[in-house]
């Protein structure tokens, strides 16, 4: 126990020795606290919800940044408001859409990889046929038949988003099953499955816990994408995408626009900064193929 705490503290100093890692870490760690305090920093009054007003006031003109607005209004909507819950729709789009998917991937290529034969080519096929549609497109779709509603725009991109897992996890199982502690295991008769998730895996996951973390940010950006279109989240949530879609009409005259642009593409380029230096350390420090 002490020599794997030790190898533990070894790894977090060879972490934080790196300022782009540090600066990540403490981009993300500002995004958490902001997530959870949301109800305490803009605490919305019952019944009066800065994003929840009539539709009659989405095309009104932007109102510039005030004491009372300090990120000013769009479309009837306050800015700050936007952009402090809109942290929490990214991290609940990012978290749960790359972890669902990651799960999905990492099934379907372990199975493929690891029985080969037709199982793989079945499978692969499968995969193939889902990457070649365009992921923004296969979304946009899917969203427009299920409906608006981050619910349903989360359930498009997880259906259209395992299949870069299930490909990287498939190559490093492939390369995997030659390795001797593998050959090993099976000739002492270890079931299949075991072998997999106690042998296999621990030492192939670390490119899809990278693959993951940096795919939390571009989720993010499709979402709002989706929202920017209007077939993402419902007309009313605080997202970042909607408050950039409230500005579409008043982009041609940025000096009325400008901070509605602003703050929400800046938040969203910090979130995606963040998870992508976040990535990047856990795979210089954790892989063991990065020693």
């Amino acid at each position: 126990m002490s020599e794997q705490r030790t190898e533990f503290k070894r790894m977090m100093r060879r972490y934080f020795k790196s300022p782009t890692n540090v600066l990540g870490t403490v981009l993300l760690i500002f995004f958490i606290i902001i997530a959870i305090l949301a109800p305490v920093i803009c605490p919305p009054q019952p019944g009066r919800d800065p994003f929840q007003i009539p539709m009659a006031t989405w095309n009104a003109a932007p109102v510039a940044p005030s004491a009372d607005h300090p990120f000013g209004i769009i479309g009837g909507r306050d800015i700050f408001y936007g952009v402090i819950w809109g942290t929490r729709s990214a991290f609940k789009i990012g978290l749960v859409v790359s972890l669902i998917s990651a799960l999905i991937g990492v099934i379907v290529g372990s199975i493929s990889s690891y029985f080969g034969g037709w199982v793989d080519e079945i499978l692969m096929r499968i995969t193939d046929i889902f990457m070649s549609i365009p992921f923004l497109v296969a979304a946009m779709i899917m969203t427009t038949i299920l409906g608006k509603g981050l619910g349903n725009v989360m359930i498009a991109l997880i259906i259209f988003g395992w299949m870069r897992v299930a490909r990287l996890i498939r190559g490093n199982i492939l390369q995997a099953k030659s390795e001797q502690y593998v050959l090993a295991a099976k000739a002492l008769g270890i079931a299949d499955w075991k072998i997999i998730v106690k042998h296999i895996l621990p030492n192939t996951i670390f490119p899809v816990i990278v693959q993951v973390s940096m795919r939390i940010g571009s989720l993010v950006i499709t979402a709002a994408a989706l929202s920017f279109l209007g077939v993402g989240a419902e007309p009313g949530y605080a997202d970042w995408g909607t408050i950039l879609s409230y500005s579409r009409n008043w982009m041609t005259e940025l000096n009325k626009s400008w901070f509605a642009i602003l703050y929400p593409g800046t938040a969203m380029v910090l979130f995606v900064l963040a998870w992508n230096l976040v990535g990047d350390g856990l795979r210089d420090t954790f892989d063991p193929k990065m020693k």
